[in-house]
């Protein structure tokens, strides 16, 4: 397995672990919370179908990497992406983050800028800045997240078992776009992951993300759903679009935040068309 290593922790080195498949023009794919990089399987397969090169990989702290008790930080996040996209030379690179991944996203465009990048896309976007303060009322009160982090502490499992209930709009959902099997499929992949990068990504959602959006030079394409209950489509994906000239904006009537999951179809319906790949979109 592939893995490249982004920092050391005493005596141990920080490896994240990436899949690198197919030819063509790059599209590398980042994860949500608290996943990794095999729940992009309903998107990854079409692209590799349509000639794209299709890269994901698990952010520190989940999936195969390393599971470091720091870094759980978007400066931090942004830097180890930057190493990869380094260690792989990837030019005109499409960048696709769902959830906490368009973290990554806006902060590596806001910090090193687009010169391997040509387009982004973000599915259930973090951005522009969840926190409720003097200068963004409409943002979330700051005890909701402390909430999280005080149940993760007390029994992650349980906390898992809620979340994936909300990433899926469970109660709407199960036995027609979520099977039964997808949803404990999920719930293990989140419970393999690191505690404390667990709570301590909870930190990061309220990473204010405005500074990094006017530094942002490339095409985005935006796509939530309406009945996201995990990052809120009026606080996130909705407001987020005016602030960025050059972006389009895509609305899942009644999706929830799983989109790439619940919605695959219309995900890489939207996806396709604004990469130009015909064959995909056809498909």
């Amino acid at each position: 397995m592939p893995y490249i290593t982004v920092g050391k922790e005493n005596s141990g080195p920080i490896d994240l672990y990436y899949e690198d498949h197919g030819s063509g023009q790059p599209v590398l794919l980042i994860h949500g919370f608290p996943f990794n990089g095999a729940t992009w399987e309903k998107l990854s397969t079409p692209l590799l179908a349509a000639g794209y090169r299709v890269i994901t990989y698990d952010r520190r702290g989940f999936g195969n990497s390393s599971q470091p008790s720091t870094g759980y930080d978007y400066d931090t996040f942004s830097a180890d992406l930057d190493a990869l996209m380094t260690k792989l030379d990837l030019r005109d690179t499409i960048l696709v983050g769902h959830s906490m991944g368009t973290g990554e996203v806006t902060r590596y465009l806001g910090k090193y800028g687009s010169r391997r990048v040509s387009r982004a896309v973000l599915l259930a976007p973090l951005a522009p800045f969840l926190l409720k303060t003097a200068d963004n009322p409409e943002g979330v009160d700051k005890s909701l997240f402390e909430g999280f982090q005080s149940a993760i502490i007390e029994d992650r499992f349980a906390y898992l078992t809620q979340f994936c209930k909300a990433f899926f709009n469970w109660d709407e959902n199960k036995g027609t776009r979520v099977s039964e099997e997808a949803f404990r499929g999920h719930w293990d992949i989140g419970a393999r992951g690191s505690a404390k990068g667990t709570h301590d990504c909870v930190a990061a959602w309220l990473t204010d993300f405005r500074p990094d959006l006017p530094r942002i030079d490339v095409p985005v394409l935006i796509v939530q759903g309406d009945q996201d209950n995990v990052l809120p489509y009026a606080k996130t994906g909705q407001r987020l679009q005016p602030m960025l000239p050059d972006a389009r904006l895509v609305t899942l009537k009644g999706a929830p935040h799983g989109i790439p999951w619940t919605h695959p179809r219309e995900v890489a319906q939207a996806t396709a068309e604004f990469i130009g790949a015909k064959a995909m979109a056809r498909a």
